[in-house]
């Protein structure tokens, strides 16, 4: 689907203005209730704000009590006089489909066809560039990080100040261009640390960079179109090194991201950005992260917990701060449901692509689901027609699992069962499975540094950090027992003229 204007709502048949950037995408959300609350009511960003959140649609792995609700906006940001900060825009399925145009259990083969659109990025004059109206320069001595821009502490335990949602552009003079999503503790007036999972591309240009003894040239970026943070959240192999994971923003919307040269440095920026901070990532230089505070405690991650504090990180050495007039902060809480959207949609994506080349039609649709913060645990609906695909659902999971290395567990289910309903599959997995025939285990893989079970004090087997058993839970049922299996069937009967205040939907 390519979306050139105005747009049609994934939902209903009303016609939308387009989304060009963040301010575009939160106009559209004020245009359906229950999409988005602004609050005028004071809120401290050390603590406070993530934690009212929490409570109000954080979702995801976040301690419970949480829900899925709106996205916030807080007008009334303690310390930082008429700043504004948003949280949550992404933090529900139903809110990214509405926002890409596309019906919530759709967005995968949407994600997975803006791949195939990928249109690579532009170039625009700084003129055409609302990211630059307002220019804060790192050598003006009244600079400083710290009560320019109000980067929420998430936790009591937090190492500090983050900013949550920086999408890191950087580029290789030989590899190209790649932009990601790191997380990155305020830790002066002009340093930020900048933490790397293993494997990140872009971590690969620094560290060529600092073996060549050069500072790194980056942009963080804040405030976009949701496109664009979605869209850069692919991973190898569908995204190789050096791919410039923009493009898939560019297919998403039929229209190419624009981006300005830096105003500091060598370097691009997204035009229409909110926030940009430009900088370099200094060459020999780490810090601890929690060197200001001392907590042991990063912030909390997308598995459910506090990561641990870093002790030696790279340092961006920042240079300017660049912003729209009356910037908006976009920030999300870790767990929550928004990180399973940004790394969770993508996820499906590869691994549908991945399928659909390898076994054409056998794999209809795929859930990366919020347990596994979009990561860790996929849902595979297998359409099985002869005897043979009792193995081929199982040679489907092993796709997965080469298609996207930090998966852990995948559970196979048949084509009756909704795979974005989890009592649902708990139900498949109770009738249509018995442990010691239907799982299947894959010890010593590589996974994620993140859960805290991949670790060798957690299981002394394991040779390192971020290596773990992978597990398929086969909950089909077996093809020759197909008849057994078969669900009660009920009349298909119209409900909305007995229950007209429910607001159903029919069929």
């Amino acid at each position: 689907m390519t979306v050139h204007a105005d747009s049609v709502s994934a939902d209903t048949d009303a016609v939308l203005p387009p989304i060009t950037d963040l301010r575009s995408a939160l106009d559209r959300l004020r245009g359906v209730p229950g999409q988005l609350l602004e609050t005028d009511h004071p809120v401290d960003p050390a603590g406070e704000l993530a934690g009212v959140y929490k409570r109000v649609g954080a979702g995801g792995t976040v301690q419970r009590p949480t829900r899925i609700g709106p996205a916030m906006i807080f007008n009334n940001v303690t310390g930082y006089p008429g700043a504004r900060v948003l949280v949550g825009l992404m933090a529900s399925r139903e809110r990214v489909g509405l926002l890409l145009d596309t019906p919530a259990r759709r967005l995968t083969q949407r994600m997975a066809q803006a791949i195939e659109n990928a249109q690579g990025p532009v170039v625009v004059g700084a003129d055409r560039a609302v990211c630059q109206q307002v220019v804060y320069r790192a050598d003006d001595p009244a600079f400083d990080l710290r009560t320019l821009l109000p980067a929420p502490t998430n936790t009591p335990q937090d190492a500090g100040p983050y900013f949550c949602l920086g999408l890191v552009l950087g580029s290789d003079p030989e590899l190209g261009t790649d932009v990601t999503i790191h997380r990155l503790c305020v830790q002066g007036r002009d340093e930020i640390s900048i933490f790397f999972a293993p494997g990140r591309h872009i971590d690969e240009f620094r560290r060529r960079a600092e073996q060549a003894g050069r500072p790194f040239p980056i942009s963080v970026n804040m405030g976009l179109d949701p496109a664009i943070p979605i869209g850069a959240t692919f991973e190898a192999p569908t995204t190789p090194l050096g791919y410039d994971e923009l493009a898939i923003a560019g297919g998403l919307r039929g229209a190419p991201v624009e981006l300005v040269d830096c105003a500091t440095i060598d370097q691009k920026a997204i035009a229409r950005a909110e926030i940009v901070i430009e900088g370099y990532i200094l060459p020999g230089k780490r810090v601890a992260e929690d060197q200001n505070t001392h907590t042991g405690h990063a912030m909390p991650e997308f598995p459910g917990y506090d990561g641990p504090a870093n002790p030696s990180l790279p340092v961006i050495k920042v240079t300017a701060v660049t912003t729209r007039r009356d910037p908006i902060l976009q920030t999300l809480v870790g767990p929550g449901e928004e990180h399973t959207s940004l790394a969770g949609i993508p996820t499906e994506a590869s691994i549908f692509n991945a399928l659909h080349a390898a076994m054409p039609g056998f794999v209809p649709e795929v859930h990366a689901h919020t347990a596994g913060g979009g990561k860790f645990l996929a849902i595979l609906k297998c359409d099985k027609k002869t005897a043979r695909d009792d193995g081929r659902a199982r040679q489907a999971a092993l796709v997965a699992f080469g298609v996207y290395s930090e998966l852990k567990n995948i559970i196979l289910v048949d084509t009756d069962v909704d795979i974005f309903d989890t009592d649902d599959v708990l139900w498949a997995m109770q009738t249509r499975m018995q442990g010691d025939l239907d799982i299947i285990t894959i010890p010593g893989v590589a996974g994620h540094v993140l859960d805290p079970s991949q670790q060798p004090d957690y299981n002394p087997a394991l040779p390192t950090k971020g290596t773990t058993a992978k597990t398929i839970f086969d909950a089909t049922a077996p093809y020759r027992l197909r008849e057994t299996f078969q669900r009660a069937h009920f009349l298909d009967v119209d409900p909305r003229p007995y229950a007209p205040d429910l607001n159903l939907t029919y069929p």
